[in-house]
């Protein structure tokens, strides 16, 4: 993976500042050649440090105002089957290995209680799937964001 230099973390910062901004604006509020910021930010695509704009999508807004999180316990041997089959519920908008007595922790956003009885369902019908431990997110305290790191690793 392509680590980023202060340029790139003047180019991603000035995207965050301002979404909406053009290859050619952000050229000029940063003093930079317009090919070099269209050069920059395609090869931070490339790489994946710059992701899809799905994540500044707001599940609340449309309509899925709960977030829940199930620590997943898995079959070890069965664990990309697993992940294959997560991937095809819709609802689940996330899903990290992770360390400890869980395996996978599975980020859904549900319509309502009923919703989440059903996408519960679903995850442990996953063939692998063990059993779940669920909790419902009371509200999201910290949304989100890069933009702290970027800005502590400027000029470092």
């Amino acid at each position: 993976m392509r680590i980023v230099d202060d340029t790139d973390r003047k180019i991603l910062l000035a995207m965050t500042e301002h979404p909406r901004s053009t290859i050619v604006a952000i050229a000029e509020r940063l003093g930079l050649a317009r090919n070099t910021v269209q050069a920059r930010v395609q090869a931070l695509e490339a790489s994946e440090a710059l992701q899809g704009f799905d994540r500044r999508l707001h599940a609340e807004a449309l309509g899925y105002p709960l977030t829940v999180f199930m620590a997943t316990h898995v079959d070890q041997p069965k664990i990309d089957h697993v992940v294959a089959q997560l991937r095809e519920i819709p609802e689940v908008v996330q899903a990290h290995g992770i360390a400890g007595q869980a395996d996978v922790l599975v980020r859904c956003v549900c319509k309502d209680a009923e919703d989440l009885y059903r996408v519960s369902r679903l995850v442990l019908q996953c063939d692998g799937v063990e059993r779940t431990e669920t909790w419902l997110s009371m509200g999201e305290l910290i949304p989100f964001r890069l933009a702290p790191v970027l800005e502590r690793d400027l000029g470092a």
